[in-house]
């Protein structure tokens, strides 16, 4: 017997960091414009924390504090909070330097494929997005390529949980068969959104290997090779 065929696409959902936009260099230079802030507005916090040294005492904190995963955000508010504390720092200082950071951190650039796709999809199908990360689609420009988007932070789960998958699809009033959900993370995206009944695509924008007991629904190097496995979809 012939396998039946998937339902055509309704919906398309995407991760944002490494998906869209590159973010490993962004976080770099939002923490070095951080640190030059503590310097000159908190400097005992500076001079007795190196940026190294902040990053280790997150991922301590994290490791100690697994629910902060679905808010990374508050993740480096409380390592501040605690820097802040041990160096006797005014912990009032803290939402200033998390604006300081914030603003950094969305200072993104999508990759140069992406917002060409965007339109190219803008009234054919919908759109959405999920991440776990603290990006803000509003302050970046981008809010309104998107029908739906979701946090972890703030809808109070992460990915790979499939309640934020679910979520995503309700909101665009689509079953999660109906959806395919593109991100660059094999656990998080693609295991994640499989296992919530979506399809998902590997956006594998660097060489990486794939496990034996992960099977994507399309591997995709670029935004205009989604384009290529989804377009003909939406004629069918």
């Amino acid at each position: 017997m012939k396998p039946s065929s998937p339902p055509r696409p309704k919906a398309i959902l995407f991760d944002l960091d490494d998906t869209l936009w590159p973010i490993r260099p962004v976080i770099v230079a939002a923490e070095i414009a951080l640190h030059d802030w503590l310097a000159q507005h908190a400097p005992r916090v500076a001079r007795q924390f190196s940026i190294e040294t902040l990053r280790e005492r997150r991922l301590a904190l994290l490791a100690e504090q697994p629910h902060y995963h679905v808010d990374l955000g508050a993740l480096r508010r409380a390592g501040l909070h605690a820097a802040f504390a041990q160096a006797g720092e005014d912990a009032a200082k803290v939402e200033a330097a998390m604006t300081l950071f914030f603003a950094a951190r969305n200072a993104v650039t999508p990759y140069e494929d992406v917002l060409p796709g965007l339109a190219r999809l803008r009234g054919r199908i919908l759109l959405g997005s999920i991440s776990n990360g603290n990006a803000d689609l509003a302050a970046i420009g981008m809010a309104r390529h998107f029908q739906v988007s979701l946090a972890a932070a703030r809808f109070g789960s992460a990915k790979p949980d499939a309640a934020i998958f679910h979520a995503a699809c309700a909101g665009l009033g689509v079953a999660p068969a109906e959806a395919v959900y593109v991100g660059d993370d094999l656990l998080l995206d693609v295991a994640g959104a499989q296992n919530a009944g979506l399809r998902a695509v590997w956006m594998r924008r660097a060489e990486a290997d794939l496990p034996e007991d992960i099977r994507p629904d399309a591997i995709c190097a670029t935004f205009d090779a989604l384009l290529a496995w989804l377009l003909p979809q939406l004629e069918e």
